[in-house]
């Protein structure tokens, strides 16, 4: 079955979804609404796809509405979706309230549709080759620099960059937070511009987040350590590292890796693996998954759920930073 999807929103990510949707053998684009008439003319001609003069009358014509507004909007957008019982797929951050979240949930729930949202780093080649390497991670540290660009400062960098972390962190860790410190400052915009985060798990998992997009180069690393594992993911370069320990052959390579554990203790071998990353499209791959969800009646692998979770310790953070802050002035 071949649902009809159509994108509100024409921006820079929205034609990068128009793209993919386009190359896509699983969706018909039925056309996209955006309310800057010079965008959308220049998308109407570029992509030769139906620009609708509204986003009411996409909505109508669609069987998948894809949320591709900025931030402020998507509450609206979702919303007016939901109530003309359309599955939607809308971008992270999932709104910019809490309350607004869980609207949506309830609208949702009363559409009987499904819903998923845009966290797409778990479609990241490389994060796909990890996980079945990850068993009970007890500390993690992931780092998301990146350079300065206007677009995405309409909100803080905790819900424009971290936020993709915390959903890897939570989808990973399978405990409840029991606690959270956290700092940032604001540098070149009105919130927070860098910040920092410490997760504390009820299983005793401890998680260690670092974002901002005020560096001087790009960078996507999260590296997971667990008994007798340390697995280092690149969501940038989208290579993953696995190094794990294991007893030692009885007659091992003379180049091996080789820790002496001591007397009473049979001796380690560090292996070093590198498992194949397969090439594919993250943002085509998350709608292709949400289009198999409605057709099979399943799951969406990131549902409403897991954008509210994330959007709550998101705003966890975003709180103890403030509060930080007032103490200081």
């Amino acid at each position: 079955m071949i649902n009809k999807i159509g994108v509100l929103g024409a921006g820079h990510l929205g034609k990068i979804h128009i793209k993919c949707i386009l190359a896509s053998d699983d969706l018909e684009l039925v056309g996209f609404y955006d309310p800057d008439k010079e965008t959308a003319e220049a998308v109407e001609k570029t992509f030769n796809v139906q620009r609708f003069s509204s986003a009411e009358e996409l909505i109508a014509a669609s069987d998948i509405v894809d949320i591709v507004t900025p931030t402020v909007s998507h509450y609206d957008c979702a919303s007016s979706a939901l109530k003309h019982a359309r599955h939607v797929f809308i971008e992270k951050p999932l709104t910019t309230t809490l309350y607004e979240a869980r609207k949506l949930i309830e609208l949702a729930g009363e559409a009987n549709v499904k819903v998923q949202v845009g966290h797409v780093e778990r479609f990241n080649p490389a994060y796909i080759a990890a996980k079945p390497y990850l068993n009970n991670p007890m500390f993690i540290e992931a780092h998301r620099l990146g350079q300065f660009n206007p677009r995405g400062t309409d909100v803080p960098v905790i819900l424009d960059l971290m936020i993709h972390d915390i959903d890897i962190i939570l989808n990973v860790v399978n405990s409840g937070v029991k606690k959270i410190s956290a700092s940032g400052v604001a540098v070149v915009s009105d919130t927070p511009d860098i910040a920092n985060a410490r997760l504390e798990f009820n299983n005793g998992c401890v998680a260690n987040l670092t974002a901002s997009r005020i560096s001087m180069k790009n960078m996507r690393k999260t590296r997971f350590f667990q008994r007798d594992g340390y697995i280092a993911v690149d969501f940038l370069s989208k290579e993953t590292q696995i190094i794990r320990l294991k007893d030692l052959d009885a007659s091992p390579d003379p180049f091996a890796m080789v820790i002496d554990m001591g007397p009473e203790k049979n001796s380690k071998q560090i292996w070093v693996e590198k498992p194949e990353i397969k090439s594919i499209n993250a943002i085509k791959t998350e709608l292709e998954t949400f289009n198999e969800s409605i057709v099979n009646n399943t799951e969406p692998l990131v549902t409403i759920m897991d954008g509210y979770a994330s959007l709550e310790v998101a705003y966890q953070i975003m709180e103890k930073i403030e509060n930080n802050i007032q103490l200081l002035t």
